[in-house]
């Protein structure tokens, strides 16, 4: 007898639909087709176990099992339910009457039990846009597929209630999920504030300054100035998620199998900081089974480098293409994916390799020429990507002994979400463009002119900084994002002059200072 269950395949952070034919015919053997790879194909000794463990007896027959479309390469160990549930209704002991209605994915135990499987998600979606009747899961999934709205998830605990349940004999309760109180409720507090840093004002600008327009930004100090811990507390000033957006973030990370267990939505803006051993592959995604790398899981939030030169020179220069497209393409022999990958990317380095270049105190030991070879890890083309370029100094004594708290990061997050509301509304459903940073050179053009002695101000730097033709775009897509925070609807001389000092650290003058 011939049977068919639905399930799913993850291509890139989206499903297609996979159909599981089973077929049980006289003679003997196991065969799964259908470009399994060879967790799909030990299966049949999870299913087969499993199948005992339910009260079942395994067929003593010719198993033969087609996974359609037939030219994509099947993964994962999420198809053992289909399989399993494809062979008992071909052996007649599982009814037929609701396979074709509903999506069944999970991973078997040997005892029976489901356990948690990636990309429920986006499976999720595909069965919504199927018009299915339900999806059928571990239950540890249950929540992840539960916030996609006019679908009957049913998370289930093993073999034997998927069974009870597809032969009418147990009636399940889908799991419910509130989307938006769910997303509303989870807006918490956040381990880490900026009160907490002492002095460093012009640093604490800076950041404003790059939240406020999703600009990248370079932090350049001596080891101890305060890089790194200023970098952990950038989350707390960036402007919430939209729903959307928390959405597209969840998605990114159940495909990767980075939700926790009864995780239904991601509120928080990401922040990843990979060490700097980390390979090209891990960085961008992709691999022998493509999943999304750390620039796609930092999608809609925060890649923190630190020790930017330490990264290998090919790590580096990969993220170029996305820093600009702000989607990540992956093409091989076997596949081409695309995620995407708009994301702020937050780097720190020391200038020199002592660390001490520039300290008011302590000796540098470096020869210009080492000085020189050290920023050279770091292309010009990398930098240029890069809007704001701050020097980081050590904090006075006497500033760390104050008492005195700074501004607090919901203070700095107010005046940066009124400035991307004013963002929100110059582009509108402009695809793609949701605040400066992302602005085309037509965008520039029309919104970051700057008046006349500006414009002046500008042309002087760029001439005498030696800047390149990028450098010149990012400096006015940061002025346009400082007038945004002054509440000014023209770029004006002020605005220029504040953004050309964010890039105090292009490499013509650094190191001639």
């Amino acid at each position: 007898m011939l049977s068919k269950t639905l399930g799913a395949a993850v291509q890139g952070i989206d499903a297609i639909t996979v159909t599981i034919e089973v077929s049980i015919e006289w003679g003997s053997g196991f065969t799964i087709v259908g470009l399994p790879d060879t967790a799909v194909k030990e299966s049949g000794e999870r299913t087969r176990c499993a199948i005992i463990e339910a009260g079942f007896d395994f067929p003593r027959k010719n198993v033969v099992i087609n996974m359609s479309p037939a030219d994509i390469k099947k993964e994962g160990s999420a198809y053992d339910l289909p399989i399993a549930i494809g062979i008992l209704a071909s052996d007649e002991k599982v009814s037929t009457q609701l396979l074709d209605r509903y999506m069944i994915m999970g991973e078997l135990g040997l005892d029976g039990s489901l356990r948690p499987i990636k990309g429920a998600l986006p499976m999720a979606i595909l069965a919504r846009q199927l018009h299915l009747d339900g999806f059928i899961l571990p239950r540890d999934n249950a929540m992840e597929a539960a916030i996609v709205n006019n679908l009957n998830v049913y998370g289930l605990d093993s073999l034997q209630q998927v069974i009870a349940f597809l032969n009418g004999q147990a009636q399940l309760q889908p799991t419910a999920v509130d989307t938006r109180a769910e997303f509303a409720k989870a807006q918490g507090q956040f381990p880490y504030d900026f009160s907490e840093v002492k002095g460093q004002e012009n640093v604490k600008r800076a950041f404003e300054v790059a939240c406020a327009g999703g600009h990248n930004i370079l932090l350049i100090g001596s080891p101890g100035s305060g890089k790194s811990m200023m970098a952990k507390r950038l989350p707390s000033i960036l402007p919430p998620l939209s729903l959307q957006e928390a959405l597209e973030t969840t998605k990114i990370h159940s495909v990767a199998g980075k939700l926790r267990r009864g995780t239904t939505l991601l509120t928080r803006r990401p922040f990843r900081s990979p060490h700097h051993t980390i390979s090209p592959v891990a960085l961008v995604g992709g691999g022998t089974y493509p999943t999304p790398g750390e620039i796609s899981l930092a999608h809609n939030g925060v890649l923190f480098l630190d020790e930017l030169p330490e990264f290998n020179r090919s790590v580096l220069e990969v993220m170029r293409q996305p820093l600009e497209d702000r989607l990540i393409h992956i093409s091989r022999a076997k596949y081409a994916v695309e995620y995407p990958a708009s994301f702020m990317l937050v780097a720190s380095m020391n200038p020199c390799p002592c660390g001490y270049y520039g300290h008011p105190k302590k000796p540098c030991i470096c020869t210009p020429h080492q000085r020189q070879q050290y920023l050279a890890k770091i292309s010009g083309p990398l930098l240029d990507r890069i809007d704001l370029q701050i020097e980081v100094q050590p904090v006075a004594v006497d500033e760390l002994a104050s008492k005195q708290a700074g501004e607090p990061s919901a203070a700095i997050r107010a005046r940066v979400v009124k400035a991307r509301e004013l963002q929100t509304q110059r582009f509108g459903a402009t695809a793609g463009v949701h605040c400066n940073a992302q602005m085309t050179p037509s965008m520039i053009h029309q919104w970051a002119e700057p008046d006349a002695e500006g414009l002046r101000q500008l042309k002087h730097a760029i001439e005498s900084m030696n800047m390149s033709a990028r450098a010149y775009d990012r400096i006015l897509k940061v002025a346009r994002t400082i007038a945004d925070l002054d509440g000014s609807p023209q770029v004006r001389a002020p605005h220029i002059m504040e953004a050309i000092s964010y890039r105090s650290l292009d490499r013509s003058n650094y190191f001639n200072m």
